[in-house]
């Protein structure tokens, strides 16, 4: 059965870091896009980041990218987003995705088979 846990996540001040992990167990995930999208209340879920099997290609939203850093260690069949320079804006609930898609739908939540419960990211101004 696959499962992923996301970790990390919590209360942080506006300017601060946070490193969200997800860990995926099941089956082997190198060959997958590993990504993360977040949902605030009443907003829908959104794409944060995502990267390629291999490392080799890495996607960001605009509104995270300079600030966000997405890594994989396949090894470990983990993947992480470091947040630096945290924003209220950034508050909402961070989940972790796998997939295989073809490049066109990285960014799209239709593109990801497997999803995390989510972990809570919260910045306070």
């Amino acid at each position: 059965q696959v499962q992923l846990a996301e970790s990390g996540g919590g209360l942080v001040q506006a300017g601060g870091s946070l490193r969200l992990s997800c860990a995926a167990s099941g089956r082997s995930f190198s060959r997958y896009t590993m990504g993360w999208f977040r949902q605030a209340p009443g907003k829908e879920r959104e794409f944060v980041a995502a990267m390629n099997w291999s490392g080799g290609s890495t996607y960001y939203a605009d509104s995270v990218k300079g600030r966000f850093t997405i890594s994989r260690d396949n090894a470990k069949n983990t993947v992480y987003l470091q947040m630096n320079i945290l924003k209220p804006e950034d508050t909402a609930l961070y989940y972790c995705a796998v997939g295989l898609m073809i490049a066109a739908r990285i960014t799209t939540r239709e593109g990801y088979d497997y999803w995390g419960q989510g972990t809570q990211v919260t910045v306070s101004s």
